[in-house]
């Protein structure tokens, strides 16, 4: 029989307090998480310890997950980065690599299979490991370790390890693993001071590999740690970051969701679309979720992206929908250590 398990990760702040989980039914779940981390990292974590808490079983594994990011760094993109000694399609380190060469060691010669499923929308499992993923984070805010769960019968304890950008070493069938500093695995101990620049990236709700010419990708929250002077400008994977946050607008499950947009969204933002229309943040949130604010398929082409001042980043694209073309220019602006989307223009082209 298959086994069916839900995995999900959560930050509070994102990069901050961070929690991972996975839940097959009220006997065989577990969470876990650190001090500091971002969802990406909750959710990778999360894949790993259930396929490593499953390793002794012969059963064949179906994970539903709610990020397109983690499905598609193992099933699509994985190999890719393998091939280009862990380098993305444009040259750049692959993010979490330590954790990612985990979970490539962990699938072989196991029939594992993904699902992707809407977040936040009532499937159950889902919602049980979201539940688990976020009030493990809060634990970890307050300073206390989650409750870490029955985890998988017969499955040694393997835990998510003192960097959730490192996991620990898996260990055969050696007894309960220990993180590094000798606490037990099963405490998910608290994780150093964050990720540096280099390791930061946009949130789990999916990203596609930023070198590959893919689908438009659902990413929605930012992970840029501290915010900059006038001589610390936006770096290029800054740049970068502004971009895939742009991209994430164009999908039905970030416009679908108020949380994600009021991420996204600063409190001035403004919208002048290609009809000559004037939206304000207010407005958008409040047609969130109506079916004719749907957007179908549409694609992005990047035309400029650039910063304009130290916390100011311009970028320049033409959206492609139903045999339409339009230009569309937006400005981000950094406060707080996120970016966010604060003025928009569409502009049809004859």
């Amino acid at each position: 029989m298959t086994i069916i398990a839900a995995a999900d990760g959560s930050a509070l702040g994102n990069p901050g307090p961070a929690g991972w989980a996975w839940y097959i039914d009220e006997s065989r779940w577990r969470c876990g998480g650190w001090t500091r981390g971002t969802n990406n990292q909750g959710e990778l974590t999360a894949v790993l310890d259930l396929l490593r808490q499953t390793a002794h079983s012969p059963e064949p594994l179906h994970i539903l997950c709610d990020s397109q990011y983690v499905i598609n760094s193992v099933t699509k993109w994985m190999n890719g980065w393998k091939r280009k000694g862990w380098k993305k399609a444009d040259g750049k380190p692959v993010l979490n690599v330590e954790v990612m060469k985990a979970l490539d060691e962990a699938m072989r010669g196991r029939e594992v299979t993904f699902e992707w499923v809407k977040g936040h929308a009532g499937h159950e499992l889902n919602e049980k490991a979201d539940v688990l993923a976020n009030g493990a984070a809060k634990a970890h805010a307050s300073r206390r370790e989650p409750a870490a769960g029955p985890g998988f019968p017969g499955a040694r304890s393997v835990g998510a390890g003192d960097d959730p950008a490192v996991p620990p070493v898996a260990a055969g069938d050696a007894p309960p693993a220990t993180a590094t500093g000798g606490r037990p695995a099963t405490a998910a101990p608290a994780a150093p001071a964050g990720p540096t620049d280099a390791d930061a990236e946009p949130d789990l709700f999916s990203l596609e590999d930023p070198g590959t010419a893919t689908a438009p990708s659902t990413a929605t929250a930012q992970s840029t740690t501290t915010s900059r002077s006038a001589s610390n400008p936006p770096s290029a994977s800054e740049v970068d970051l502004v971009v895939e946050l742009e991209r994430s607008l164009l999908t039905d499950v970030v416009r679908g969701d108020r949380r994600r947009l009021e991420a996204l969204l600063d409190p001035s933002w403004s919208h002048v679309c290609a009809r000559g229309q004037i939206w304000s943040r207010g407005d958008t949130l409040a047609a969130t979720g109506s079916p004719d604010r749907a957007t179908g398929e549409r694609t992005m082409e990047v035309i400029e992206a650039r910063e304009l001042a130290s916390d100011t980043i311009l970028v320049v694209w033409r959206e492609r929908s139903r045999g339409d073309s339009i230009l569309r220019s937006s400005v981000w602006v950094r406060s707080g250590g996120s970016w966010r989307q604060t003025f928009h223009q569409g502009t049809a082209e004859t």
